[in-house]
């Protein structure tokens, strides 16, 4: 089913070599609450979104120019440092998401919201087309109150366009959750892997539209 990522797995099941076994034990991960470099540099700001799956949301926010980075992973869940294969069985409660170190003086957060509430759909609960389960349910967690602010005037914006109530859980910015970045294999999944039926069906529509819809916003 290439409408589906659990198709996409499957494809990369068949191809071990182009796809790295995934890390099944936490023990063989970097177990620390993920923090990033990108953090050092004091004039970026941290926005953390689940829209579906992380392929999708990574491969369009890599193109925006003012975004310096862009980790997919996992948050949300009661389950320190969890595998990619327990969060898609669904019982660890993370939602996948993407962390995105972005500067907010070129663009603001409440831009990156538009963006983010324009290239998946906030209205279906724990489910983004034929990817089906919690941890493919929209949110935003916050950072900050600001933040919190910021995301829930997007959620308004967004709920007028779509013409549906927009089921975007809003969190934070207390309690805190913890960020855990996804298996080295995801990283540039659609740069590196386009050719793939999921990645083509899927991901590279959210990719066209983004750039249709922001391309004031993208790296020239």
């Amino acid at each position: 089913d290439v409408g589906s990522r659990s198709g996409a797995l499957k494809s990369a099941a068949s191809a071990p070599s182009a796809y790295p076994r995934q890390d099944a034990c936490a023990s063989q991960r970097d177990v620390r609450d993920w923090k990033g470099d990108e953090q050092m540099d004091h004039g970026l700001e941290i926005a953390t979104l689940g829209g579906g799956c992380f392929w999708c949301l990574e491969a369009v926010f890599q193109e925006l120019a003012a975004v310096r980075s862009v980790t997919s992973g996992y948050c949300g869940g009661n389950v320190a440092a969890p595998s990619y294969e327990a969060v898609c069985g669904g019982g660890t409660g993370h939602a996948e998401v993407v962390k995105i170190a972005f500067d907010p003086a070129a663009l603001p957060f409440a831009t990156l919201l538009d963006v983010f509430f324009a290239i998946h759909d906030p209205t279906t609960p724990n489910r983004q087309g034929n990817d089906v389960g919690t941890q493919y349910r929209s949110a935003i967690f916050c950072q900050s109150e600001a933040q919190r602010d910021a995301a829930l005037a997007a959620a308004a914006r967004a709920e007028a366009h779509w013409g549906r109530p927009v089921v975007t859980e809003i969190v934070g910015p207390v309690p805190a959750h913890p960020f855990w970045p996804a298996e080295d294999y995801h990283r540039d999944y659609f740069r590196l892997h386009g050719h793939q039926p999921y990645c083509a069906f899927v991901v590279a529509p959210k990719v066209v539209k983004a750039r249709q819809a922001f391309a004031h916003l993208l790296a020239r």
